[in-house]
């Protein structure tokens, strides 16, 4: 069964060598034992420092693992057949940027052995998916880092692969960079591709993913789809409302509350919602919306792992846009 799976991990480890005169070895991963499926989106998830890019660069045999083994379609890394099948972006793409994107497609395109027509047809093709067709004989050195990162993706497209690995992809896009990612994400998993993507940005986690693995200071924590994971029901509601000019009293039900300008924010369990509805038009004031208020995935972290919104030294900061 797993030999159909685009990638299997099974007690992969690996640690660093830490100072100079004391030297020690420090575990970035602990035993991972993975299974990604075909077809889906998985999300890698976890603080910076968890664990998440040394994964990645042990499977695509950037590291050596201290032990453990991972398998690609049945294969076991050391078989290079695989690596037909695979695209990878790190999470900080270096190119060359004395070539323009469209050399450097052309490039890679060689490396796996296409010919030139279809290296032509695909450089076209990727530099418009991307967005960069208007820069594609513009040097990289030229390019923002944004651009570098669109440049990164094509790359790891050129073979058209069954499998990408992504590592931060989001890294460095403008607004219109990430929704072109996030849109590119989706219509590949339309196409039955499978996507595992690295990420400590949980909203695209929860936009984009079938299902996430959640990693802490190297260790597995869990995996599932996201509706196992999450509360889905309703935590309390959120109603916004204008006070009269006195202030809005204390109102029974009400958990919470937050000034926004003029307007005021509540929070209110749900079975108390119609006693704070006439409470705020009893008191003077105005109801402009209701709506209810869902467990997200930052909610799990803070909730089930123990974080705090600053981070810690060894796990740095979530993000969560």
């Amino acid at each position: 069964m797993e030999d159909h799976l685009p990638l299997v991990t099974r007690g992969l480890c690996k640690s660093y060598r830490v100072g100079h005169i004391r030297q020690s070895r420090r575990p970035a991963l602990h035993d991972l034992d993975l299974e990604v499926r075909e077809g889906e989106i998985l999300g890698y998830v976890g603080p910076n420092g968890s664990g998440k890019t040394t994964t990645l660069k042990l499977l695509t045999g950037l590291l050596a693992p201290d032990r453990g083994e991972a398998r690609f379609f049945g294969l076991p890394l050391a078989d290079r057949a695989w690596r037909h099948r695979v695209g990878y972006l790190p999470e900080h793409p270096y190119l060359y940027d004395y070539l323009t994107p469209a050399e450097y497609l052309d490039y890679v395109g060689r490396l796996f052995g296409l010919a030139a027509g279809r290296r032509r047809d695909r450089t076209r093709e990727l530099l418009a998916l991307v967005g960069l067709e208007k820069a594609a004989d513009v040097a990289m050195r030229r390019f923002s880092k944004g651009m570098v990162q669109r440049a990164g993706l094509a790359q790891a497209l050129v073979n058209d692969p069954d499998l990408l690995l992504l590592d931060e992809p989001m890294s460095g896009l403008d607004p219109l960079g990430r929704r072109l990612v996030r849109k590119l994400i989706l219509d590949l998993r339309r196409e039955g591709k499978t996507v595992l993507f690295s990420t400590h940005i949980l909203s695209d986690a929860e936009t984009l993913c079938d299902r996430v693995a959640v990693l802490r200071a190297g260790r597995l924590v869990r995996v599932g789809a996201l509706g196992e994971m999450l509360r889905l029901d309703v935590t309390h509601m959120e109603v916004l409302a204008v006070g009269p000019e006195a202030g809005l009293p204390l109102l029974e039900g009400e958990v919470g509350r937050e000034a926004v300008g003029d307007r005021i924010r509540l929070e209110v369990e749900e079975e108390a919602l119609g006693r704070v509805i006439t409470g705020i038009e009893s008191a003077g004031g105005r109801v402009l919306a209701v709506q209810p208020v869902r467990q997200s995935l930052e909610d799990y972290f803070y909730r089930e792992m123990g974080g705090d919104r600053g981070g810690t030294a060894e796990e740095g900061p979530w993000e969560t846009a």
